[in-house]
């Protein structure tokens, strides 16, 4: 299942298939598709990056993330979209802040270049059998 996070982009877990050397292992690995407005990526390069049609979409689950914070969520829908609008803007004038996912990774900037970094904690959490494939891949 996947997760969209509106203005920014959608988090999924993705099986990908390796060849290895005698077997072929499938691995679960986390992935990042950006989905953010074009006008604020000027000049910045980032991966693309396909989550299969098969894979569900959800919505982000304000009433559950409520639950975990205490807050209201129509309070935490405000600060997601706030937060996203100003992160959008931080990129629009080339402030290359990192964005922080708790225990997911980090979206940033180096280079010009956008990408996600999931946590080994994150992928260890996804992947227990073949952990050190699946943080290749990742």
């Amino acid at each position: 299942q996947g997760v969209l996070v509106p203005g920014l982009g959608t988090f999924a877990v993705v099986h990908e298939q390796v060849d290895g050397a005698e077997e072929v292992y499938v691995v679960r690995r986390p992935v990042f598709q950006l989905d953010m407005d074009v006008s604020c990526l000027r000049k910045l390069m980032f991966p693309t990056v396909m989550i299969p049609g098969d894979i569900e979409i959800a919505p982000l689950d304000y009433w559950w993330l409520s639950q975990t914070t205490s807050l209201p969520p129509d309070i935490l829908r405000d600060c997601v979209e706030e937060t996203v609008l100003l992160y959008s803007c931080q990129l629009k004038d080339r402030q290359h802040v990192a964005f922080a996912f708790g225990d997911i990774g980090v979206l940033s900037c180096q280079d010009n270049v956008l990408c996600m970094r999931f946590h080994r904690s994150c992928v260890e959490k996804l992947e227990s059998w073949d952990t050190w494939v699946a943080l290749l891949l990742t």
